[in-house]
C-alpha cells in the first residue's frame, strides 16, 4: 500500500501532506506570515498541539502567542520550565506553589522559603534561560491513571494524586522535560526554545513570573496591586484553613459527606465579611454614596441586597440606585471601534445629570429619579422622588463606580467604594491555578440560560467583548476601592457543573465556540457534583442558578 496523503486547506491554499507530517512541520512553512510565534494548530475546528501528526484532511489554521489560547499555552509551558529549573537546582528540597495571576504575572511561592530573595531568583532565572537555549523537547506521555497517582504520591505531590483519584478517564497525559514529569491542564509548546520571554520579580512573600502580553516579544511591566493581592491571599488562607486548597481536597469533602458543612461555613464567612463592610460604613456617618463595581458575573446585585440588609441592621436606610437609569438617550450613545453602541463606556452615562442629582440629594433636596426605557432607548421620569434624611444612604451599582470622574465634584468623604469580583480560592493542584475568568464565565453561561434564554454558544461568543470592556472600564480602577470583596464560593463550581454541562454539550462541533466549550467541559470534569438544592436562598450563587429570595 502507498503512503496515505491528506488534502489540507490553509487559508486559500490547498496542499497535500503525507501521514505522519506534524503540524509543527507545516507551521514552519507558514511562520513567516505571522508576526508572533505559532504555538497551536486548529484542524477541522479542533485544537491540536504542534507535535501531533495530521490524521485526516480538512481545514487547518494556526494560533500564536497573540491569541488567547496561544497565550495560555505559552504561560502554562513557562510554569513547567520554572518547575524544571527549580528541580535542577534544588531537587525536591524546594517546592513551587503556583497561586494566582497578578496583572500579567503569575504569583508563586516557594514552600521552604519564608521570603524569596533577588539572588535566588537570579539563579533560577539563569537556569530557565539555559534550558530555553538548550531547546529541549517537551514530550507528552500517556500513563494509566493508577500509575500516575502512584508516581505523584511517590514524588510527595499529594495534590496531584488526589486530583487524579477522581478522574473518570483510565489514562492521563503527563508532560516531560528531560526526565522531569508533571500533569497540566491544557496544551504545551513543543520545546523549551519557545520560552524566551519572561522575568522573575520578588513580591511580598513570594515572587511573580512575568509574561508577555500584547507585545509578545517582551515581558509586560508589573504594576503591583496590593489590595487585590491581600484579598487573594486572605481567600487562599481561608481555603487552607478549611483544608480545601485544591479540587482534589474539595472532592474529598464531598465523598466524605461534609459538603453541607462546607457550604454553611462558607456562607457564614461571607456574611461576616459583608457585616464588617456595613459596620465600616455605619461608623462613618458622612458616607452617603456606597458605590459598588466589579466585572461581569461577580454577584453585584445579590451583594448589594445583602449589604443593604446589614446596613439596616446598623440603623441606616439604604436606597438602591441603578446607574443604568442614567444612560443617555440611545442615539447619543458613543460608538465603539466597530461602529456599534458602546454601552459600557463612561460617556454612555449622562454624567452631568447623575452628578447634579447626587449633589442635590446630598444637600437634602427632593429629586425626581429617572428610569431608562430599554425598549425605546429613552430616559423617562415617572414621578419617582427621593430625598435623603440623616440615616439614608444610596447603594449605587454600576461598572463605573470606582472611576474618579464619577461624582467628581462631591466631597471624597461622602463616598465609599467597593470592588467586587469572584476570585477563585482553590487551584486545580499546586501547579495549575484556576483562572478567575473561567469561574465568572461559567456563572454567566448558567445565568444567561435560565434568566435570559441565551445559549451558551452566544454567551461564549460575546465573552471576549465583555472582557475588553472590563479591561478598559473596571480593572484599571480596582485599587481605588476602599474595600475589595471576593464573591467566589469555594464549592460553587461543583454546583454549577450540573447546570453548565448540558448547555456546553449543546454547542455543535462545527461551532466556532466548540473549542472553548470542550475546554470548559474538561475543566468541570475534575469536580464531583453537588446538588443546587443544598444552597441557601440568599446565597450569591442563587443569582446564577435561580431561586434567590432577592429580585435579581
Amino acid at each position: 500500500m502507498g503512503e496515505q496523503v491528506y488534502k489540507i486547506v490553509i487559508g486559500k491554499e490547498e496542499k497535500e501532506y503525507a501521514s505522519g507530517t506534524r503540524y509543527l512541520d507545516i507551521a514552519e512553512e507558514y511562520q513567516e506570515q505571522y508576526r508572533d510565534d505559532i504555538v497551536l494548530a486548529v484542524h477541522n475546528n479542533k485544537l491540536r498541539e504542534l507535535k501531533h501528526p495530521i490524521e485526516a484532511g480538512g481545514t487547518l489554521s494556526f494560533l500564536t502567542t497573540a491569541d488567547t489560547k496561544g497565550r495560555k499555552t505559552y504561560r502554562r509551558s513557562m510554569v513547567m520550565l520554572l518547575e524544571k529549573a527549580i528541580f535542577n537546582l534544588y531537587g525536591t528540597g524546594v517546592r513551587l506553589r503556583v497561586m494566582h495571576m497578578l496583572g500579567q504575572g503569575q504569583y508563586c511561592e516557594l514552600e521552604e522559603e519564608a521570603c524569596v530573595s533577588e539572588e535566588l531568583l537570579e539563579e533560577i532565572g539563569a537556569e530557565m534561560r539555559r534550558l530555553c537555549e538548550a531547546d529541549i523537547q517537551i514530550q507528552k506521555n500517556t500513563l494509566h491513571t493508577d500509575a500516575a497517582i502512584a508516581k505523584f504520591a511517590g514524588y510527595g505531590m499529594d495534590d496531584k494524586a488526589k486530583l487524579l483519584r477522581f478522574r473518570r478517564s483510565s489514562h492521563v497525559n503527563l508532560y516531560n522535560i528531560d526526565g522531569y514529569q508533571d500533569y497540566f491542564y491544557g496544551y504545551m509548546v513543543p520545546s523549551t526554545g519557545y520560552l524566551k520571554y519572561f522575568d522573575l520579580l520578588p513580591y511580598e512573600a513570594g515572587f511573580v513570573l512575568l509574561f508577555p502580553n500584547e507585545d509578545t516579544k517582551k515581558t509586560a511591566p508589573f504594576h503591583p496591586s496590593k489590595k487585590l493581592y491581600d484579598t487573594l491571599m486572605e481567600a487562599a488562607a481561608w481555603a487552607r484553613q478549611m483544608n480545601i486548597s485544591t479540587i482534589g481536597e474539595l472532592n474529598e469533602q464531598i465523598v466524605q459527606g461534609r459538603i453541607q458543612d462546607v457550604i454553611l461555613l462558607q456562607e457564614a464567612e461571607m456574611e461576616q465579611r459583608i457585616g464588617k463592610i456595613a459596620e465600616q460604613i455605619a461608623q462613618k456617618r458622612d458616607k452617603k454614596f456606597i458605590l459598588i463595581a466589579g466585572p461581569s458575573s461577580s454577584g453585584k446585585t445579590t451583594f448589594s441586597h445583602r449589604l443593604s440588609i446589614q446596613l439596616r441592621a446598623h440603623g441606616l436606610t439604604p436606597h438602591p440606585i441603578g446607574m443604568d437609569n442614567f444612560y443617555v438617550d440611545r442615539e447619543k450613545t458613543p460608538l465603539d471601534e466597530n461602529g456599534q453602541y458602546d454601552f459600557e463606556c463612561l460617556e454612555a452615562i449622562d454624567l452631568e445629570l447623575f452628578d447634579r442629582s447626587m449633589a442635590q440629594l446630598l444637600k437634602g433636596e427632593r429629586v425626581e429619579m429617572p428610569h431608562f426605557n430599554f425598549k425605546t432607548g429613552k430616559r423617562e421620569f415617572k414621578g419617582d422622588y427621593l430625598q435623603l434624611g440623616p440615616e439614608d444612604v444610596l447603594v449605587i451599582e454600576g461598572i463605573h463606580g470606582l472611576n474618579d470622574r464619577l461624582l467628581a465634584t462631591l466631597p471624597k468623604e461622602t463616598k465609599f467604594k467597593i470592588y467586587i469580583s469572584a476570585l477563585t480560592q482553590i487551584n486545580i493542584d499546586g501547579h495549575n491555578a484556576i483562572p478567575t475568568t473561567d469561574g465568572r464565565l461559567i456563572r454567566r453561561i448558567v445565568r444567561d440560560a435560565f434568566a435570559r434564554g441565551t445559549s451558551a454558544e452566544h454567551t461564549i461568543e460575546m465573552w471576549q467583548s465583555v472582557r475588553r470592556g472590563e479591561e478598559k472600564n473596571i480593572f484599571p480602577f480596582q485599587e481605588h476601592a476602599d474595600v475589595m470583596f471576593n464573591s467566589a464560593l469555594i464549592y460553587e463550581l461543583a454546583v454549577l457543573k450540573m447546570y453548565a454541562e448540558p448547555l456546553l454539550f449543546a454547542i455543535s462541533t462545527d461551532s466556532p465556540q466548540h473549542m472553548q466549550a470542550k475546554r470548559l467541559l474538561k475543566f468541570l470534569d475534575y469536580f464531583l457534583q453537588v446538588p443546587g438544592e443544598e444552597i441557601g436562598k440568599n446565597s450569591i450563587l442563587r443569582e446564577f442558578i435561580g431561586g434567590s429570595c432577592f429580585h435579581v
